[in-house]
């Protein structure tokens, strides 16, 4: 798990790093993020009591993968070193119970402690996490593909308003999870496979190679 974690705050460092180059003295609202993000996804699951409402699974869990992007760039402090915040992370969800919680509670849970304490909560993270039907092997293949996604769109104009998000009537989201599906997650080059899966599906179905 160890490994697993370093591999994923580096490359969040990396993708933070793209947007601000002093993202961690910068101090931003990431627990903003969070529970916004705790909101978007209680809206895909459903809490309208008073109307017919099926969760949609699959965008619950795509949530939680972004979730877990501002959480673990929560977990970061200057001078802190990417091992130790791993080594952290990896402490307190091994001492972590599942106490049975649904997906609204464990997302109440999640946001609450966000607003309180300004921060992210591994353990409470994990509860929501499973609850959402997701394992660490399944959140890290989905962090990884969603990450290399986030580098895929700045390399084709995000920030500039070029990229182009829809291809062919499906939004580059579903894409990538069926681009990720038959790869190996354990390989060394995961992430190169992914990028290279979602460069030339791309050129295919939307811009010219």
């Amino acid at each position: 798990m160890q490994q697993a974690l370093i591999n994923m705050l580096s490359m969040q460092d990396r993708m933070n790093t793209r947007v601000h180059e002093n993202w961690v003295a910068q101090d931003f609202e990431w627990y903003r993020a969070i529970w916004i993000e705790c909101g978007e996804l209680i809206e895909h699951f459903g809490y309208k009591w008073w109307k017919k409402q099926d969760p949609d699974l699959e965008q619950v869990q795509l949530e939680v993968i972004d979730i877990w992007h501002f959480g673990l760039s929560a977990l970061f402090r200057d001078g802190a070193a990417i091992e130790d915040i791993a080594a952290e992370i990896e402490r307190e969800v091994q001492a972590f119970t599942p106490d049975g919680s649904g997906v609204r509670e464990a997302t109440e849970a999640l946001a609450l402690h966000s607003l309180q304490s300004r921060s992210f909560s591994p353990s409470r993270f994990w509860a929501l996490m499973l609850a959402a039907g997701l394992d660490f092997e399944s959140l890290y293949s989905a962090y990884v593909g969603k990450n290399v996604l986030n580098f895929f769109r700045q390399d084709n104009g995000y920030k500039e308003g070029t990229y182009v998000k829809n291809w062919a009537g499906r939004e580059d989201n579903e894409h990538l999870v069926e681009l990720v599906a038959p790869l190996d997650t354990s390989a060394a080059d995961f992430a190169d496979q992914v990028y290279s899966a979602l460069q030339g599906r791309y050129r295919e179905l939307v811009s010219q190679p």
